[in-house]
């Protein structure tokens, strides 16, 4: 079996990260043909909601624990402005009813991943299991994807 090799940038071995970039490719893809100045508008602060999600994954990931709970709740706010940006956007005909579906879809997953990251970092944990999308969400039985070492630079394979 082929060992992985860690990327230089370490954050981008987090799967929470992947997934927030692509969500964050994904809507502006969607979002492509937005035709009226008010509607570019909307479409601006949409995509910076999306990028804000990932961007706060890649901040945290440098921090102390506890700061990197800080900037992980921080991208929780901005999937929760997603989730009211995409509504409107739905509600313009922006998106269509297919589109805002795959949006919640992969917010809904989003706030899974960081949340059993939270739960992680306040339990101390210094090996956590991987995250499983199927897994019951209760507090004691979720943990995220990734094994970090006591200041989140390094990422074991």
């Amino acid at each position: 079996m082929e060992e992985k090799v860690p990327s230089f940038f370490r954050f981008e071995d987090l799967r929470v990260y992947t997934k927030a970039a692509d969500y964050g490719k994904w809507i502006i893809r969607a979002l492509h043909d937005v035709d009226t100045e008010s509607k570019k508008c909307l479409c601006r602060s949409i995509v910076n909601s999306a990028m804000d999600i990932s961007l706060n994954i890649v901040e945290g990931s440098t921090r102390s624990k506890s700061q990197f709970d800080h900037y992980l709740k921080i991208a929780k706010s901005a999937i929760r402005e997603c989730v009211t940006y995409t509504t409107v956007a739905n509600g313009l005909g922006m998106l269509s009813d297919e589109d805002c579906a795959q949006s919640r879809e992969y917010l809904m997953e989003l706030t899974r991943m960081i949340g059993a990251l939270i739960i992680s970092l306040q339990r101390g944990s210094r090996k956590p299991r991987e995250y499983n999308p199927g897994m019951p969400l209760m507090q004691d039985d979720v943990e995220p994807e990734g094994d970090f070492d006591s200041d989140f630079g390094d990422i074991e394979g």
